[in-house]
């Protein structure tokens, strides 16, 4: 057996960086723990002031070519329980397909029926969802500005829910829960509703009530006017024009409130490509605001230190997919290290370190679970979590491409995500003209490592160190289920 004076440069630079990146991993977690504290908190959200005139609402429908919901989303917003000279809606209409005489006939149909209603086109899609966005603002009589996406179906109380909370002036923006249209309508469809229920319980609920730092998340929420102008308005630098806003927004010292309670129903992609879409614009963006915005959070005068770790992990949450797969790469150069020093309780460290995150992701997933299942069975929740956990293991190739590009500044298009609105038939997705394959590359690529991490695990079995296999294990799975969702919903 060899002794650590004995390991080459090589070595401690693996070791040096599994150490740092695992440390990261490890305080991301402690912080999303104390989210969950946060969360446990009862907090009032604040008075309402329902006895008040209710004001005018511009209800924007950023759409591009959505020809499978845009009739949906029109007569969902019309039936919203708010008087019809209270509010006016704007079809920013980006499309160039079938979409826009769909969008104009159902414009028309209400227009007819004496509600305000505009099908908007600009000459070019400059800025993508944001330029949408700003283009709409300059003709809005509202002084609020509700906005959807093309695949929700707001609730009918959802301005009356809202509208009363900007009875404080300070209040720039209220955020919403999403609901999920079609959760139980595959494994794809679960994994991504366990996870953003968890996103909107915990990690909205908690900042909020921690007087930190959230966010817009692009649709079903309503801003003030003046805040969205004052703030700089809607900027297409970034693809999450959401995010940013949100952070320029709060560093200006406007307030933002999020309503667990108030549920905005929406569709979750159902194929691997769609998801993949969705994915890599969010997590591109998220670090292209942090690029932007996290400079200014840490030189900011009036923020707690509290507030600006918050938004330090907030901001820097996609460079997790970076660790997770560096880790992973790492971790197989490190059974050769442990099996050459023989005495790896040094080494242990590392696996404590990784446990202790799991456990306190376990812990936060659970709560978010608990606090949505009425029916909680914990074979079940133990059951998502760790197939859950594989999956977003899988995806760390993919997103992490995203975050390297977001942080070097390559520009890409703003990709919609596909919708598919008719999910009675399991394979009538498949006709949808929006969809497009995953990258032949990448599924070879994730295939691969999928492979290489079984490997990992005989591996172990043959140096007799069985420390790794869980993690192998996992990812060997993660990397399997992408690929293999990738491949079978490719589209011929």
């Amino acid at each position: 057996m060899s002794s650590w004076g004995d390991l080459m440069w090589y070595d401690w630079l693996v070791l040096g960086l599994y150490g740092m990146f695992m440390l990261f991993i490890f305080f991301y977690s402690l912080a999303q723990l104390h989210l969950v504290f946060k969360f446990l908190r009862k907090k009032p959200l604040g008075i309402k002031n329902s006895n008040g005139d209710l004001p005018f609402v511009t209800i924007q429908l950023p759409i591009y070519n959505e020809r499978y919901v845009v009739e949906r989303l029109i007569d969902s917003v019309m039936a919203m329980d708010y008087p019809k000279n209270l509010f006016e809606v704007q079809i920013l209409d980006d499309s160039w397909d079938e979409t826009s005489e769909l969008a104009r006939i159902s414009a028309l149909k209400w227009f007819s029926k004496g509600f305000g209603v505009v099908h908007l086109k600009r000459p070019h899609r400059i800025g993508f969802k944001a330029g949408a966005l700003s283009y709409g603002l300059h003709r809005a009589k509202g002084e609020f500005i509700a906005i959807f996406d093309a695949d929700f179906i707001p609730d009918p109380n959802f301005l009356l829910d809202v509208v009363p909370h900007f009875a404080n002036p300070k209040v720039a923006m209220v955020q919403t829960r999403w609901g999920h249209l079609n959760r139980g309508f595959s494994f794809l469809t679960e994994m991504q509703a366990f996870g953003l229920d968890a996103h909107f319980t915990i990690e909205q609920s908690g900042r909020s009530k921690a007087g930190s730092f959230i966010n817009f998340n692009g649709t079903a929420g309503v801003w003030r006017k003046q805040a969205v102008e004052q703030s700089g308005g809607w900027s297409s630098d970034t693809l999450t024009e959401d995010l940013d806003l949100s952070y320029r927004a709060q560093l200006k010292g406007w307030e933002f409130v999020y309503l667990s309670d108030v549920v905005s129903p929406a569709e979750l992609p159902v194929s691997m490509s769609a998801l993949k879409t969705q994915q890599f614009r969010w997590i591109k963006g998220a670090a292209e605001c942090a690029v932007k915005n996290l400079r200014s959070v840490w030189q900011a005068k009036d923020l707690s230190l509290r507030t600006k770790i918050h938004g330090h992990f907030h901001l820097m949450n996609s460079s997790i997919f970076i660790y997770v797969l560096s880790i992973a790469l790492l971790s197989i150069p490190l059974l050769f290290i442990r099996n050459k020093l023989g005495d790896v309780t040094v080494l242990d460290a590392f696996g404590v370190l990784f446990s202790l995150s799991i456990l306190i992701l376990f812990v936060f997933y659970y709560t978010s679970y608990i606090a949505l299942n009425q029916r909680f069975k914990m074979f079940q929740f133990v059951k998502r979590f760790i197939v859950f956990l594989s999956m977003s293991m899988g995806m760390s190739l993919h997103n992490s491409i995203a975050v390297l590009e977001g942080y070097v500044g390559k520009k890409t298009p703003f990709i919609r995500t596909p919708k598919f609105s008719d999910q009675s038939d399991q394979n009538a997705w498949r006709k949808n003209v929006y969809l497009k394959n995953t990258s032949f590359v990448l599924l070879l690529a994730e295939a691969f490592f999928s492979l290489l991490f079984a490997a990992a695990i005989f591996l172990g079995v043959y140096f007799n160190d069985y420390a790794l296999m869980p993690f192998h294990a996992m990812l060997s799975a993660g990397f399997g289920i992408v690929a293999f969702y990738g491949a079978r919903h490719s589209v011929a």
